[in-house]
């Protein structure tokens, strides 16, 4: 096998293709342009079904992606897969959910890739630079987090949690390009930025990075793999697997990362946090900004008096 095929870079494998299709036997060449007209379908197709839809046997779908330089046809489609990630339009990674044939396979299906998500990112974790991040974060001036589009979610929920932990936290959420660089302006010596994006990754947050580094801060990613332009400027980088289940991107395994994060943190400053979470707690029950039940119950017996 090719030893650059497990490194190479995402457009690799239509490249590869394309390039061997004059060298290919007609089978090959029936394999090939399947793939390359419907790679959105044909990338979650078993070898059976590829050979099926393309009119040869598994066998030869087998051999196609290991003369392509491949371990076997599992190796072939979870570079495939991981390239489609990036490569996809909305409109393509819709096409993509008709490998489900109806609801409970949609439940089922996202259910089983979640766990193996959170199986792999566990599996693979780097602990070492895990606490390097803790360390770093714990050390900063000031925090800056970015996520934006569908990573916006994680990022809020970072932020969220990590404003009674520290004092200078910034949020960095729009995606304009002139407010994200108001918004970290100020960044320098001292400072760190947590960028969070997954595929397609955010041109906003990668430039971001690339000027927080260029101001002296530090640079946290959390991403899915190295090799990207996610990674280019990062101190250190905390991996997720994310997976792609038509045009919605699962984020389960980044969510449980970013919730280990939290909780690490949350260990090294539990005095702050009680103090904050003291002074929450009397304007939480002042202002009534959660359901104690007891409140439902007043109103409720307050309502039955009015109706006497």
């Amino acid at each position: 096998m090719n030893p650059d095929v497990k490194n190479e870079p995402l457009s690799g494998v239509v490249e590869r293709i394309t390039d061997s299709l004059d060298s290919m036997s007609k089978g090959q060449k029936a394999i090939a342009h399947y793939i390359l007209d419907n790679y959105e379908t044909a990338a979650y197709m078993t070898a059976a079904k590829l050979g099926e839809a393309t009119g040869v046997s598994e066998s030869t779908v087998v051999r196609f992606s290991m003369e392509l330089g491949y371990e076997g046809y599992p190796h072939f489609q979870k570079v495939l897969q991981e390239e489609l990630k990036v490569k996809l339009t909305s409109v393509q990674r819709l096409n993509a959910a008709s490998r489900y044939t109806d609801d409970a396979s949609v439940l089922k299906s996202i259910l089983q890739a979640d766990m193996d998500s959170l199986k792999h990112t566990y599996e693979n974790i780097d602990e070492v630079a895990f606490a390097k991040a803790v360390n770093m974060i714990l050390s900063a001036k000031k925090i800056y987090i970015m996520g934006l589009r569908s990573s916006s979610p994680l990022s809020s929920f970072m932020h969220f949690y990590m404003t009674p932990l520290f004092d200078e936290v910034r949020h960095i959420h729009s995606n304009s390009a002139n407010e994200v660089f108001e918004q970290i302006l100020p960044i320098g010596p001292g400072d760190v930025m947590i960028g969070i994006s997954f595929p397609r990754y955010s041109t906003r947050t990668i430039q971001s990075m690339q000027y927080a580094r260029s101001r002296g801060a530090s640079v946290i990613v959390i991403t899915d793999k190295g090799d990207t332009p996610m990674t280019e400027n990062a101190d250190i980088a905390l991996f997720a697997r994310s997976d792609m289940a038509s045009f919605v991107d699962s984020l389960t395994a980044p969510l449980s990362l970013i919730n280990a994060l939290l909780v690490a943190l949350g260990m090294h400053r539990k005095s702050h946090i009680e103090e904050s979470f003291e002074a929450l707690e009397k304007l939480w029950k002042e202002y009534k900004v959660y359901d104690t039940g007891k409140d439902r119950t007043l109103a409720e017996e307050e309502d039955q008096e009015e109706n006497a």
